[in-house]
């Protein structure tokens, strides 16, 4: 009886897939159930972890996408994992663990496999400052993150900062030097952002900012 119970999981991976499913679908079909113990004999076996699923999604980015936690720990454990991998939005798996405060997947990701911290166009800090994650921020920051980074229409993650409403992030985001006065490609500045947003207290301590700047003194802010 034992036996039959810890064969379960297999049996029920393999109905669901179909006996003669190839190692690609088999690992796309046990990231879709988060089933940690299938992707963890397929991996075993030498499927390859950087596979995608229906949409030519990446399987990293899937399982981060449908909350899939425990096919999200099997994956980050494989050393053949290529965390840089895109879906077709040009998102890889930081931008989006930074994006929903996966703080300890973006560790994994940075430390484990090296992730890409300044990715070209929309970075990593570009989507912690939208989820308006503090830590996860300041993590990719005291990683060589650029704090200026340019997004393919100019915006900051400044200006995503003060949409987001987390007025500490802005503070930690201008404490590390970023410049209050960049306009993206729609002449808006993280003052906009902030007052587009009805952030009033960041609208206006940017805004105060900017005209000591203009006047040649130092703000508290």
């Amino acid at each position: 009886m034992m036996n039959i119970l810890r064969a379960l999981p297999a049996l029920l991976l393999c109905l669901h897939m179909g006996a003669w499913a190839g190692p690609a679908e088999d690992l796309r079909k046990a990231v879709e159930l988060d089933n940690a113990w299938g992707i963890r004999q397929l991996l075993a076996k030498g499927a390859d972890p950087n596979g995608t699923d229906a949409k030519g999604t990446p399987l990293l980015i899937s399982a981060l996408q449908e909350n899939a936690f425990e096919a999200v720990k099997e994956l980050l454990k494989s050393p053949k994992l290529d965390p840089d991998a895109e879906n077709r939005n040009s998102e890889n798996a930081l931008m989006l663990a930074a994006l929903r405060g996966h703080f300890d997947v973006v560790k994994i990701l940075v430390e484990k496999h090296d992730a890409e911290v300044n990715k070209k166009g929309w970075a990593p800090l570009h989507y912690a400052a939208a989820g308006g994650h503090l830590e996860i921020a300041r993590y990719l920051l005291d990683h060589a993150a650029y704090v200026d980074a340019e997004s393919p229409n100019l915006t900051t993650p400044l200006m995503m900062a003060a949409r987001s409403g987390n007025i500490h992030l802005v503070k930690l985001l201008l404490d590390e030097g970023a410049v209050v006065t960049l306009k993206n490609q729609r002449n808006m500045t993280a003052v906009d952002f902030a007052r587009q947003a009805d952030h009033t207290e960041i609208a206006e301590g940017l805004a105060a900012r900017l005209r000591k700047m203009q006047q040649g003194t130092r703000s508290g802010w």
